[in-house]
């Protein structure tokens, strides 16, 4: 057991990241299994949907999760997978909150620079 003050936190801080990392891996190994038993096209989107989630978290590098979903959508093809690039529901538009009036205050000019004296 460490012995140093910040080595105890450290190991409290790692226990929580492993558990949280666990969890994100889970859901990613439920969604691609549940993809490769029964492609659809909602499979599809679940599995790069947990890819895009284990890469945001930092479990899977973000090049691993690249190959990952290239990977899926080459089976999605060729098990005759119709896939639609636009299923993300649209958000409602946000209001805009009016921008309160400023009166422009007239400035003064900088007064003009005059020429150096000349010498004689």
């Amino acid at each position: 057991m460490p012995i140093i003050k910040s080595a105890k936190k450290r190991v409290r801080v790692a226990r929580k990241a492993t558990v949280r990392n666990s969890k994100t891996k889970r859901t990613l190994k439920a969604a691609l299994k549940a993809f490769l038993g029964k492609s659809t096209a909602a499979s599809h989107n679940k599995a790069q949907s947990a890819l895009d989630t284990a890469a945001k978290k930092g479990v899977l590098h973000k090049n691993k999760v690249a190959r990952k979903k290239r990977q899926l959508s080459a089976a999605a093809k060729n098990a005759g997978v119709k896939i639609t690039a636009g299923t993300k529901k649209a958000t409602p538009a946000k209001k805009v909150a009016a921008k309160p009036i400023v009166k422009k205050v007239a400035t003064k000019k900088p007064a003009a620079k005059k020429a150096p004296a000349k010498k004689k």
